[in-house]
């Protein structure tokens, strides 16, 4: 089974599990429209390349693992647009949760989800070792001093680093990746540690250019919203041409510090193709 199809059988599952009877119904159904159809599924996919490179030999981890870091990225994106955050009304070209489902269900439908995630994670059979070393880094990519929801709280500081916002804010889930992908393999995980968070900052570089450049039809959600809501940027921080240099200074430097695996050329591959694929069409020329 190729890993798109292992990442969606898993999240399937997962969200099967919120589904069986004495579940509030439209809670259920606010769940699973988060989570289907499919986005890029960039962290799980991370997870598993990450996996592969070190010999993967427990597949039912890596694959609990990348799960569960989806299932908390999509109840990020959940809170990231109510109200009282960016206020978007739409989300991959559909309505956002809060507007299909309303306010409160969203609120729950992120917190249900976080939980699902560890929920997940708790079902792995086996090498228990293993399983406690994931949860330890996926509950800190979440919560304080500097997972996404310590990221997220940064845009309520007057003042801000822009590079531990991104590093909180979208790195956090990166790092917990490929941490976890070398984790589930039972390689030396911490090393990875740097290669997330290096994708992580280039990923958040890349969302504050598509921001910027990109048509709401491209990514299936607002634009402009880091300059009407104040947000930091690297576009603003740094210019366009500034933010693209940053991109793929950020990429090369996560090819640079990959510790050594037996199959690292397929990771090396995935890295350059994302950083190609997350810039606006408009921008083609410059995302070699």
């Amino acid at each position: 089974m190729d890993v798109s199809s292992r990442i969606e059988r898993a999240l399937s599952e997962a969200v099967a599990f919120a589904e069986i009877p004495g579940c509030p119904p439209r809670l259920a159904a606010a769940m699973r429209y988060a989570v289907f159809p499919r986005g890029a599924r960039v962290r799980p996919r991370l997870c598993h390349s990450v996996a592969a490179a070190c010999g993967e030999d427990h597949p039912a981890a890596t694959e609990a693992a990348g799960a569960a870091l989806e299932l908390l990225h999509c109840a990020s994106l959940v809170h990231d647009d109510l109200p009282c955050f960016d206020a978007a009304e739409t989300r991959r070209g559909r309505p956002s949760v809060h507007k299909a489902f309303g306010e409160p269900l969203a609120v729950l439908t992120g917190d249900a989800l976080i939980v699902l995630a560890f929920q997940t994670l708790a079902r792995i059979q086996g090498r228990p070792e293993r399983l406690t070393a994931l949860t330890l880094t996926i509950a800190q990519s979440v919560g304080v001093p500097s997972g996404i929801v310590a990221g997220q709280a940064w845009e309520c500081e007057s003042q801000i680093d822009l590079a531990h916002y991104h590093r909180a804010k979208t790195g956090a889930l990166f790092a917990a990746a490929t941490v976890a992908g070398a984790a589930s393999a039972g390689a030396d995980a911490e090393p990875w540690r740097m290669v997330g968070e290096k994708l992580g900052e280039a990923y958040q570089v890349a969302d504050d250019i598509r921001d910027a450049a990109a048509d709401e039809d491209e990514i299936g959600k607002p634009v402009g919203r880091d300059l009407a809501l104040g947000r930091p940027s690297a576009v603003i921080e740094l210019g366009l041409d500034g933010a693209l240099h940053r991109l793929h200074e950020l990429v090369r430097g996560a090819i640079d510090v990959m510790p050594p695996c037996p199959n690292g050329a397929e990771l090396r591959s995935l890295m350059l193709s994302e950083a190609k694929r997350l810039v606006p069409a408009k921008l083609a020329q410059f995302a070699a």
